[in-house]
Order: C-alpha cells, then structure tokens, then sequence
C-alpha cells in the first residue's frame, strides 16, 4: 500500500492536525509540489516516543529527590553531632568545676560556646533552607566521626567522674573502718577493765533487808550480761580458729531450723547457760558435800549467805583467786571451766593446753578468755548466795522441747517469729533458763519454732 494518501489542498486532514506537534512539515516550497500529501506516523512508534521522555522525566525527578534525601540526612547527622559535641562540652566544663580549675573552665566554656555557635548557625541554614553542602556522603561521613568522638569524650569524662567517686569512696570506707577498729579495740579495753574491776554500784547499794524478787531479776540481768559477752567471745574464737560454727550448733541443738544465720549463736548460749546453772538448786553447786558447819536457823542461814554475796561482789575476780586459790569459788570455776570448755575447743584457741593444766592444777590463768569466763562465773556465783539469802524459796527450770509456748513462764528470745500470723507456736529449745521466787516467776527466755520440734533422744 502506498503511505501517502490524497487529501483537498485548502484544508488539512484531521490525521495531519493529530500529529502536526510531534512531525515536522516539509518547507513550503516542497510543499507546493505536493500539496495534497502529509507524513503517517506508526501509533506503536508515537507511544515509545512519548514513553521514553516520560522516563526522563521520572529519572531526573528521582534523581533530584535522592540528592535531596541525601542532603537532608547529611544535615540531620551533622546537627546531632553538634549537639553530641555541646553535650561533651558541657560535661567538661562540669568536670572542670569540681574541682575548680580556672583555665580548664575557661577552656571549656569556649568550647560549649563555640559548639552553641555551630547550632545556631545550624538552625539557621534549615530556616533559609539553605542545606545544601558539600557532597552529602562526605558530610555524613564527617558528621558520624564527630559524634563519635563526642561520644568518647563524654565517656572519658564520666569514666574520670567514676573513677573520682570511687577514689572518695574507698577513702570513707577506709576511714569508717579505721574508726570501727577503733570502737571496736575501746570496746574489748572497756569490757576487760569492766570485767577485771568487778564493781557495780547498784550491787554494793543491796542491803539484806532489800532483799527481794525484784532485786533478784536485777542481778539476774547482771549475770547475764556477762554470760552473753563470754559466748560473743567463744565464737569470735571459734572463728579465728576456722570452726564450723553451723555443725557446732548442729551438735548442741540437732534437728532444728533457724529462722536466720545468726540465730544460731543461741545454741552456743544455751550450751553455755546449761552447764552454768546446772547445781544451781543445791547450795554452793554441790562442791561442798558437807553441809554440817552451814547454820541450822533459817535465817542465820540466810545470812550467811548474803554475806558470801557481799565478799564478792565488788572485788576484782582475778585479784580475788590469787588471794584465795582454795577458796569454794575457785573450786566451782575449776569444776564449771572442764565441763564447759573442751580440750579440743582449748587447743584450737591456743595451740596448747597450758590453760587447762593450769586450771586443773589450782591456778588461774590471765588470760582474756579465762578472764571473760571468771567474770560469768563470779555474776552467776553472786546470783547463787543472792538466791539462798532470800526468804522465798527460789527454783531454776527448763523448759522442756516441743512444749507449747506459755507467755506466763516462757518469753521468745527473737520478735520476728510473732511477726508471721497468729498461730500456735513451739519450744524448740531453752535459751536460758527460768526461776521460780516464791509466786512470782521470772521467764524462761526460748528459742521458738512454728512446728513441733521432735524431742531429744
């Protein structure tokens, strides 16, 4: 077929009105010798033209918003620099302050103040919206190695800031413990002269007349006092010479279950009171099986009694067996120290027993345990002739394991076992034992335990 059709000289086809922006005519003058022709474009063809410019078009429109997103992120990533490098700024100059050094304050007060003048310039550019810098990827690049380096820097600082505070901890801490030591050393200096002196206001003030219940719970506490500060010393011992000190009161007070670790420290108190007290009923502890040069009147008797009360209760205990090594008191330390201290446990504090064979041997010993445990058996011994003086008839008990816990003859050693719901609670073992003084009852301090504790074999 022929491409070129006729078409009326005077007027142009609508074919030729179509494509009149996308052709070119011929010059008029060739168009003079064939008026009555025009050029037919393919439809396939104008579509690719027109698809190819549109793709242009698209890729420089792309091309220019990937340039924008880049310049933009190029400006996020420098402004959060800045604000890294104001932020390691000021810690610096924080750090400057304390303590105080003039030119590192000065030095970094300018630097805060040049990076503020960095922001500032920062914010303006976006309002102008002048972000357009170098090329984007050379200021991002730039950008994160400034923030990291501010990054380093704050890190630095406050490491130094650490490390300071550590510095002035470990300085209190030393002091604190230069001053427990301290404590500590005048404490055990104020219980051996305490100890050694012997003297007590309050009892040189008890009068036989005076004589009573209430006077005898005062020397009670009084004993007590020295019995506790005996077992203290007894564990600090056990301590130093690397004992289980959990078999041990395992040993004492098997099957039970402590509410807390250090309870068990009460097991080596009951151990201690047990073998104390026991005698305690009999006059002078048995040591004296004649009974025949005591008085037979009652109240001679009582007398008698409080007159031995008054013989040692303002003495100095050591001076005191020096004076009278055969003396009934000795005795009864002597017969009390082989019970109650094992050689074994003697030998783990020492190395040796000197001690015992001294003891065994009628002489007493100046050292600090033996003194700690003199002084206890003094107070215990003034309880003793304190007791017979009294015109009541005074009995020590015990209270028996798994009984049922009575407010009027038992007080628990610890708060914190009432502190669980109403319940009802359980002896697991006598702590220190209770006296009867005529009608009136000093409690017997317990050891307590929300279940029934099996008895003792």
């Amino acid at each position: 077929m022929d491409p070129t059709i006729p078409c009326p000289a005077p007027s142009k086809s609508k074919i030729a009105k179509t494509f009149q922006k996308v052709i070119h005519l011929k010059s008029a003058k060739k168009n003079l010798s064939n008026p009555g022709f025009c050029l037919f474009i393919p439809q396939e063809k104008l579509k690719c033209c027109e698809s190819q410019q549109f793709e242009k078009e698209n890729l420089e429109e792309e091309a220019k918003e990937s340039k924008n997103r880049a310049a933009v992120e190029a400006f996020v990533a420098k402004l959060f620099a800045t604000i890294s490098a104001v932020k390691a700024a000021y810690a610096e100059l924080q750090m400057a302050q304390f303590p105080y050094n003039n030119e590192a304050v000065q030095s970094a007060d300018q630097a805060v103040v040049d990076e503020l003048k960095a922001l500032s310039e920062l914010k303006h550019r976006f309002l102008k919206k002048q972000i357009d810098s170098s090329p984007p990827h050379v200021t991002l690049m730039l950008a994160e190695i400034q923030e990291q380096q501010s990054l380093m820097k704050t890190y630095e600082i406050t490491m130094k800031k650490m490390q300071g505070e550590m510095e002035r901890k470990d300085s209190q801490i030393s002091l604190l413990q230069d001053q427990l030591q301290e404590i500590v050393q005048n404490n055990k200096s104020l219980e051996i002269k305490l100890n050694a002196s012997g003297s007590f206001s309050i009892l040189d003030n008890i009068k036989f007349s005076d004589s009573n219940p209430r006077v005898f719970i005062m020397v009670f506490h009084y004993a007590l006092r020295s019995i506790r500060n005996f077992v203290k010393l007894m564990i600090r011992n056990m301590v130093s010479a690397n004992w289980d000190t959990d078999a041990a009161a395992n040993a004492i007070q098997p099957e039970i279950t402590f509410s807390k670790r250090d309870h068990k420290g009460f097991a080596f108190e009951s151990f201690v009171c047990r073998e104390i007290f026991s005698g305690f009923n009999e006059p002078f502890f048995s040591i004296q099986n004649d009974h025949q040069s005591l008085p037979n009147d009652t109240d001679q008797l009582r007398i008698f009694f409080f007159e031995q009360f008054k013989k040692l209760r303002s003495v100095s205990v050591i001076q005191f067996l020096g004076q009278n090594p055969n003396s009934l008191f000795g005795k009864f330390l002597k017969a009390k120290y082989l019970h109650l201290v094992h050689p074994k446990m003697e030998f783990s504090f020492a190395g040796n027993l000197n001690q015992r064979k001294m003891v065994n041997s009628g002489e007493y010993p100046e050292t600090e345990f033996f003194k700690a445990y003199a002084e206890m058996g003094r107070r215990v011994w003034l309880l003793h002739f304190l007791a017979f003086s009294l015109d009541q008839e005074v009995s020590i008990f015990q209270v028996k394991r798994s009984s049922r816990f009575s407010e009027v003859y038992m007080e628990s050693i610890t708060d914190d076992i009432f502190v669980a719901a109403q319940r009802d609670f359980w002896v697991a073992f006598t702590v220190v034992p209770g006296f009867k003084v005529g009608q009136t009852v000093v409690q017997s301090q317990v050891y307590l335990s929300s279940t029934k504790t099996p008895p003792r074999s």
